[in-house]
């Protein structure tokens, strides 16, 4: 593992490790997570990290493989099959017995199985059949947004698009437009707009994935559109805190432009200090309600900043192999502890004290878990996608060849 990559891999390892522990504080530790969670929500701090570390570099992979057909292939086949296993094992314990499936609101099997097989569910007004899918909702958001800017050649406009999205946060929470959850779906009905969603991103794909110009911009722009518009009208957490979400993700792609020449600092730092500045407003401004108070989220979001400057800083230094190891298997670790817990709540149930036994042994059972799933079902999966986006990437390229400019940099490239 290069010392270039293997800071992202720690950050992913720290974030994951910072999310479990939150997690399982439920069941081992819930006294301390009393205590703790009104000065630092550690769920925040862990997924602001995550979608920092994504925004850094996702978008980066876009422009590296130049070719839109392939980066769909690899985040599919990236994200996909670890998720498929898991839910297959959720389904198998809940007949077992051992666990018990979350309640879909009388939502049929059709209808979850669409939503979630868009991973758009958290957006389309289905509860997520495990809780931490509701974070990979907003990270195909931003896939969609990328994509969108890509095809009409605007992704390195990264910063200002950071921006924007970060004062349309602030705005929203300080004009006081809490928007009732899932809005869009309590309006015209979950079924039709799990279908609008499930068409639209079909088309969305599929047009950005051809060789047309004309087919990719209507792609990429429909994606794009149908992205914001689920945000801002039917998302489960405010407003504010999913366009901050998408201004963080940004800012983790400014940075990398920035760090590869193609943008200034004094860019990055005038949109870092503006995301901030609107982060921790809107926090204030919406803070001590159900869902967080004020401190413990404007802390965690703070310190995953912090976390995300730090790791970069050192990112030419050699990272202990245990850090980098923990940070391949960081996907594993995200999707597979809400199983284990479950298993755990469902049949010896959550302790009403705090053991700090039972806490490191659920770690370590976790992490060898992860390494088996790591190995025999992310890898194989990442491999094949690999193939099939390289067979992609050229047979559109041999297709665009005799029509396509080769000095533009959103050329289709191999």
């Amino acid at each position: 593992m290069s010392a270039r990559s293997g800071w992202l891999d720690a950050l992913r390892g720290l974030a994951a490790l910072v999310v479990v522990f939150d997690h399982s504080s439920h069941t081992f530790m819930p006294d301390l997570r009393g205590e703790l969670m009104p000065q630092f929500n550690t769920s925040r701090y862990g997924i602001m990290v995550f979608f920092l570390v994504s925004g850094y570099i996702i978008p980066a992979s876009l422009e590296r493989r130049g070719c839109v057909r392939a980066f769909w292939i690899g985040r599919l086949f990236r994200v996909y099959p670890l998720l498929l296993v898991v839910v297959a094992v959720l389904l198998a314990v809940d007949l077992l017995g051992l666990a018990g499936l979350r309640d879909f609101g009388g939502q049929g099997a059709v209808t979850v199985i669409l939503a979630h097989a868009t991973m758009l569910q958290e957006l389309l007004g289905t509860p997520n059949v495990l809780l931490v899918l509701w974070t990979l909702s907003y990270e195909m958001c931003f896939y969609l947004l990328v994509v969108a800017l890509f095809t009409v050649r605007l992704h390195h406009r990264s910063a200002s698009v950071a921006v924007v999205l970060a004062v349309l946060a602030v705005v929203s929470a300080v004009a006081g437009a809490v928007l009732p959850v899932s809005a869009l779906s309590g309006l015209v009905g979950t079924g039709p707009v799990i279908a609008f969603a499930s068409i639209a991103m079909a088309v969305a794909l599929c047009c950005a994935s051809s060789s047309s110009p004309v087919s990719r911009v209507f792609g990429g722009v429909l994606g794009g559109a149908l992205a914001l518009v689920l945000v801002a009208f039917n998302g489960t957490v405010p407003v504010w805190e999913g366009l901050v979400i998408l201004a963080v993700m940004f800012l983790g792609t400014a940075v990398h432009r920035a760090e590869h020449g193609r943008s200034t600092w004094h860019r990055v730092a005038g949109t870092a200090a503006v995301v901030i500045v609107c982060a921790v407003g809107s926090a204030y401004r919406y803070g001590d309600g159900h869902h967080f108070t004020r401190r413990g989220w404007i802390t965690a979001f703070l310190l995953a900043g912090l976390t995300f400057a730090t790791g970069w800083a050192w990112r030419y230094r050699r990272v202990p192999r245990p850090l980098t190891g923990l940070g391949a298997v960081s996907y594993s670790v995200y999707l597979v502890h809400p199983v284990l817990l479950a298993v755990i709540d469902g049949t010896a149930g959550r302790r009403h004290d705090d053991n700090a036994v039972l806490e490191v042994a659920f770690f370590a059972v976790l992490l060898p878990l992860c390494v088996l799933t790591h190995r025999h079902v992310e890898a194989p999966g990442q491999a094949w996608g690999r193939r099939l986006a390289h067979r992609s990437a050229d047979q559109v390229s041999k297709s665009t060849d005799s029509s396509s400019d080769t000095g533009n940099d959103w050329q289709v490239r191999t």
